[in-house]
Formats: C-alpha cells, structure tokens, sequence
C-alpha cells in the first residue's frame, strides 16, 4: 500500500502541534532531549526544503493484502553468537525463509558468524546502532540508515530495499530517507507474545499459529531478553504449526510479490 510522505508528515505535524499547544508545556528546546527534535517541523522536511526523488512514494506495510497463504516470519535485532545461529540453525533444518531486520553495528562484530548464513533470507535494515529514528533529523537517520546499509552490502553481498525502524517509531525524517535510499518500510501485523507464555512456553507455537492469517507479517527477535527465548525454543513448533495450518513461510518482498501477481491474474 503505497503511503503519501506529505500526507504522513503534515497529519503528523497537525496533531503533535496541536497537542504542544494544548498542554502549553513546551518552551523552546528545554523540554527535549540530546535525541528529541524541536517542534518547529524538525520532525521533516517540508515545503521548498523537500528533495524531489525518482519515486515520490515509500510504502509502508503492516501486512500484504492477498487470499494466499503465505506469510512472512521476521527477526529484529540481531545478528549475536547466543541467539541468531539457533535461529539460522532451525530455519536450515526446516527450509524455511525468513527476513532478517539486523543492526549494522552487530553485524559487522558478527560478521563471520552469518556471512554464508543469510542467502536463503532477506536482509533488512534495521539502522546502525538500533536508534530511535523518529528523535533524528534527517542528517540523524540518514547515518544510521546508511552505515547499515553499507554494512549489509559489505558482509551479506546484496544491498538491501526494505527497512524497520527500531520500535516502530517512524518519523516523517524516516520516510524522507528511506526514499532517498530506495527503501519501503516493514511493520509486522502480529508478534510472538512471548510475555503471555511464560508460564505455558509450549503453547506459544499454538497461538502463533491461531493468530495468523494470509499475508501477516509476524515480529520475532533474535537477540533480547530471556523471555524471548520462548520464541528460540520453539522455533521448529511455531513453523510447523504454521504449515500445519496450510500456511507458507516466505519473505518479505516474496510475500508482495507473490501477492503482486496474483492480482494481476
């Protein structure tokens, strides 16, 4: 689905303005932070400041609209020693595809963990050292989304197009960039609710399964808390019961493409 940058960025602009106005509590820059923009259209750039670029349009995905059952399995955060292998490990046994949100700074300390691991994933960019894009500037995201950039190109050997900001928090400087860099940009419809079985980690790969439906994007971590770990346990118990399900695990753009050409029969 294909999102206005102008129609982000103004709607955004309106309500944050608005609710600055309404609590009265800012005054000048006191009120943020080293990270955090001023509310004077930092958030953007706009009018005569915004660059004309080939594409005019990022897209911004939650899911793929189609009837196929296919979905996309994602891991953020990564790649570490303690966690990705397993992860990798897992999805080899099974032959199963993932896409794969990496933090440039950790893949280059990793690199000779996963450097031949990646080729059956997509690579996505998920910043340099895992920051909050939306307190950036455009010269702020524009570091972060590039020295990863390079960092994929340099190890995995394919330059990335899809992108996550850390958290979910996308700012309008965020679609200006990913523009610039040729990105679109990757939510997730569902995630591994990995604080919900604690107490019950088996029955993590049964809500994954009953929770997914054609075209989702499902959110899990390859590095994290210990809790996470439920995920990484039962990894073979989610994607089986997924299959279970009459569902296909692929990737990201796999999962757009193919939902692409099914529209176009």
């Amino acid at each position: 689905m294909g999102v206005s940058r102008r129609g982000l960025v103004r709607g955004g602009l309106a309500a944050l303005g608005g609710a600055a106005a309404t609590l009265g509590v800012l005054r000048g820059r006191e009120w943020f932070g080293p990270d955090r923009l001023p509310i004077d259209g930092g958030y953007a750039p706009a009018g005569n400041e915004l660059g004309w670029h080939e594409r005019g349009t990022v897209d911004v995905l939650w899911h793929v609209h189609t009837e196929q059952p296919l979905v996309a399995l994602t891991f953020d955060d990564g790649p570490e020693p303690d966690w990705t292998p397993r992860v990798l490990d897992t999805l080899d046994r099974l032959d199963a595809p993932a896409t794969f949100f990496v933090v440039g700074e950790r893949l280059r300390r990793n690199a000779a963990l996963v450097r031949d691991r990646y080729a059956r994933h997509e690579v996505g960019n998920h910043t340099w050292a895992h920051k909050d894009l939306a307190q950036r500037d455009d010269k702020g995201v524009r570091d972060q989304l590039r020295r990863c950039h390079d960092a994929i190109a340099d190890v995995v050997g394919r330059e990335p197009t899809l992108m996550r900001p850390p958290w979910g928090h996308l700012g309008g400087t965020t679609l200006t960039v990913a523009e610039e860099l040729g990105y679109d940009v990757v939510m997730w419809s569902q995630r591994m609710r990995e604080d919900v079985f604690r107490a019950d980690p088996g029955g993590i790969a049964a809500d994954t399964a009953a929770a997914a439906r054609p075209g989702a994007i499902i959110l899990a971590h390859d590095v994290g808390d210990r809790d996470r770990l439920v995920t990484i346990d039962h990894l073979a118990e989610i994607i089986t019961g997924l299959r279970d399900r009459g569902l296909r695990l692929v990737t990201v753009s796999a999962l757009r493409a193919a939902a692409a050409q099914h529209a176009a029969t």
